[in-house]
């Protein structure tokens, strides 16, 4: 997404609405799952009818006309929240009256593979979520997540469903955004498709070297842990893995639901008799 557009703009551009049922269908016959990820930017609201994806939309905030509109829409049921940035207790107060099971993301809640991180209460929900969706699209695989966003996460997921940790780096807004607010005079650079190997003038060069030092960066990182894991089975998601897909030698597989995905499983496995 090209740096200065209208949020409104933004956000037009990533809602997507899958309408997989038939007008004839009566939902009341369903029970599909509210998913909610509040990220650093935005806020992704899914519906799911057990594994498939029915509705999807992006938002700046949990807006309690939004949910409203999806109660009278969809037979919901059951759902599962996850914040990076704190929720809002109208928000829990409005899910938890017309919801019959009702998951805040949290250390405590049940997950299906197992967390070696050592410290868990400090583990990001997002970076939880993608290792539970990797695990599950791919559950007999080694697997190396990278999510690119606000941050850049590579997380580690081994056989069978282990999570091992992963790590954290500035993602290409922050980087470009750091270098414009602590240096004096290099100017605030965002994305463009073309970017050279090596830059000709000083937006060239910022450009030239946080796109490249990126896609080194993860392409080192595939590379590194590919030797240690041959077979290495690569996701790529996020809100720039578009971006990032067409620019890395190694092959990945994107998935820019990845997160929505692990958080719907999460949900499943703890409302499963």
């Amino acid at each position: 997404m090209p740096q200065g557009s209208p949020r409104s703009l933004q956000v037009s551009c990533f809602i997507k609405h899958i309408d997989a049922y038939d007008a004839s269908i009566h939902f009341a016959q369903y029970t599909l799952n509210l998913i909610i990820e509040q990220g650093n930017s935005a806020v992704k609201i899914a519906v799911y009818d057990r594994h498939a994806m029915v509705f999807s939309s992006v938002h700046d905030d949990v807006e309690e006309t939004d949910l409203m509109q999806l109660f009278k829409k969809y037979p919901l049921r059951r759902g599962i929240i996850s914040s990076v940035v704190g929720i809002d207790n109208k928000s829990i107060s409005f899910l938890n009256q017309r919801l019959e099971h009702f998951i805040i993301l949290d250390e405590h809640v049940r997950l299906p593979i197992e967390i070696r991180y050592t410290t868990p209460h400090t583990l990001g929900r997002d970076r939880i979520a993608v290792a539970v969706g990797a695990n599950y699209l791919q559950p007999d695989r080694d697997i190396l997540v990278i999510d690119a966003g606000t941050a850049i996460t590579y997380e580690v997921i081994v056989t069978p469903g282990i999570y091992l940790g992963g790590n954290i780096s500035p993602g290409m807004t922050t980087r470009f955004k750091a270098l414009n607010r602590f240096t004096e005079q290099l100017p605030l650079v965002s994305r463009q498709d073309d970017v050279p190997l090596i830059g000709t003038s000083t937006e060239s060069a910022i450009l030239a070297g946080v796109v490249n030092g990126i896609v080194y960066e993860m392409d080192g990182y595939i590379d590194t842990l590919r030797s240690k894991y041959p077979g290495l089975y690569v996701f790529l998601t996020g809100g720039h893995s578009i971006y990032f897909e067409k620019r890395l030698k190694n092959t990945i597989f994107a998935a820019i639901n990845l997160v929505l995905t692990g958080l719907n499983r999460i949900l499943e496995y703890n409302v499963e008799d």
